[in-house]
């Protein structure tokens, strides 16, 4: 009877495996890529600088609602448009410089009052990105050490999952960093779901850049991630890397993300079919998200009829409804 006691058991668990669904999301223009794939997307991502939402640009409440239903706020280090430099680095963020603006939004999180993902500095291991650690020629940037992320990634954590002072600054301090002043509204997982993002491959190709370097520990991390694109035919794409953040991330026990994929300026069907086969295949998988959906841009589908066509057959039917997590 105890076999077959396990054996059912072990019987309901695949079933549900099997039937998990990735949330599907897009950055860029939501309604435009329904048209030309059919998706319902429950995702919808924003780039934001340093700053953006509480000193400059749309406030954080009609960010939010504007790229709902789940929004996905990416905060990146650039400074105020036009200027292209950096307005902090991971090394001040994790110092404290930066709480003003981490405060703000966690309040306005709180008001929010539904799912949303906080992606913080995602892409960290290629140089492309203001807030990486390395340059091209392989030399470190002052102020943007591994050790500068993990502790900046660490704070933006605990101050936007909120909570009283004591118990923040006693996790600030075990990091060695500054506390804050005062007390602040809880935003709980899994409302609040913050996403921990390399890019699989980046650049360069060193140990010491390598995503695990980031990792800034299972207590401060929601979500795991990997973005992935496809540069030339047939589906060159580093889906080893990809699939060893997916295997690190389910020995965390932690689910799993790719909140950017995408094409370059090719018709790739098969990195598409290949992606489909990865998100039906990986059930910790709870979002996938395509970059992007622009006219004109080198990512759109619309110049990719060959890959829309096996997006809308094989990626759009995996779209998982909207879940309880999210309607707050």
């Amino acid at each position: 009877m105890r076999r077959v006691l396990v054996v059912a058991v072990l019987a309901l668990v695949s079933a549900g495996a099997a039937e998990a669904k990735p949330l599907l999301g897009i950055t860029g223009d939501l309604p435009r890529f329904q048209t030309l794939v059919g998706q319902d997307s429950t995702v919808h991502q924003a780039f934001l600088g340093w700053g953006q939402g509480q000193s400059y640009g749309a406030p954080f409440a009609s960010l939010f609602a504007q790229f709902g239903p789940i929004p996905m706020i990416h905060i990146g280090t650039a400074a105020k448009p036009p200027s292209r430099k950096e307005a902090i680095t991971p090394a001040q963020i994790a110092h404290g410089a930066g709480d003003a603006y981490l405060v703000a939004m966690n309040a306005a999180i709180s008001q929010w009052g539904k799912g949303i993902y906080v992606r913080p500095m995602a892409e960290m291991n290629t140089t492309s990105t203001l807030y990486s650690a390395y340059r091209k020629d392989g030399t470190l940037k002052p102020g943007h050490l591994p050790s500068d992320y993990r502790k900046a990634f660490a704070r933006i954590y605990l101050i936007l999952h909120g909570g009283t002072a004591a118990a923040i600054n006693s996790r600030l301090k075990a990091l060695g960093l500054p506390g804050i002043q005062t007390d602040l509204p809880v935003n709980p997982f899994p409302r609040l779901r913050i996403v921990w993002c390399p890019l699989a491959g980046g650049t360069p190709k060193i140990p010491g850049n390598a995503p695990e370097m980031y990792y800034p520990g299972k207590a401060y991390v929601d979500v795991e991630g990997g973005d992935i694109f496809d540069e030339s035919l047939t589906d060159t794409a580093p889906w080893h890397d990809l699939e060893a953040l997916y295997t690190a991330a389910v020995a965390r026990k932690k689910p799993f993300s790719v909140p950017e994929w995408g094409l370059y300026a090719i018709d790739d069907p098969a990195f598409v079919k290949h992606m489909c086969d990865f998100l039906g295949g990986r059930p910790a998988t709870e979002e996938a998200g395509f970059y992007e959906s622009r006219a004109g841009s080198i990512f759109d589908l619309e110049s990719k009829p060959k890959s829309r066509v096996v997006y809308r057959s094989c990626i759009t039917p995996l779209g998982a409804p909207l879940p309880a997590w999210a309607t707050g």
